[in-house]
């Protein structure tokens, strides 16, 4: 069986969010598109305590973003949730990254339970959650393909998207689009 796993398209990751990312908000139609023909679809999304390390105010990289139920922290209103089966929350632990789907949660045990052995990842960010979730999703013995026209990167540094892509593929990631 077959799963798509959208990673973290939050309204904080879209154009006026917290953490935008460019583009972000023009891969929900494609997603929605893939969301229909998906018999298993999963949903993550960075879910964050207040004082999380990743935070620039306290030592980390990123602007506060995703903070557990607020606005910034809700699925993209575009996204098709009657498609979505499964929300799972990730980034919950203040002292750990959470860039991975599969990072402190259960989602590989509820693709198991669907019998499921392939996963479509797409998402936000293709340099950082999606590379994580796709690389770990690989790691677990699942056959893995990244939908490039699916997600958008935040490239920090220029190439940061190619770099990722090249990783993936160097891990046995299929990356088609």
């Amino acid at each position: 069986m077959e799963a798509l796993i959208i990673v973290d398209v939050q309204n904080d990751f879209c154009p006026g969010g917290a953490l935008a990312v460019a583009g972000g908000d023009e891969i929900v139609p494609v997603i929605n598109e893939l969301a229909r023909d998906t018999p298993f679809v999963v949903a993550t999304r960075d879910w964050h305590p207040a004082a999380h390390s990743s935070f620039a105010d306290r030592g980390g990289r990123w602007p506060v973003h995703c903070v557990q139920g607020t606005e910034g922290a809700e699925l993209h209103p575009q996204l098709d949730a009657r498609a979505i089966d499964l929300v799972v929350d990730k980034g919950q632990d203040a002292d750990q990254p959470g860039y991975s789907g599969f990072e402190d949660t259960d989602l590989e045990q509820a693709l198991r339970d669907q019998g499921v052995e392939r996963v479509d990842v797409v998402g936000l960010a293709l340099d950082y959650c999606v590379r994580a979730t796709a690389l770990d999703a690989k790691r677990a013995g699942f056959d893995v393909t990244v939908h490039r026209g699916a997600t958008r990167a935040v490239n920090v540094e220029p190439g940061d998207d190619e770099r990722a892509v090249a990783e993936l593929r160097e891990a046995g990631v299929t990356v088609v689009g």
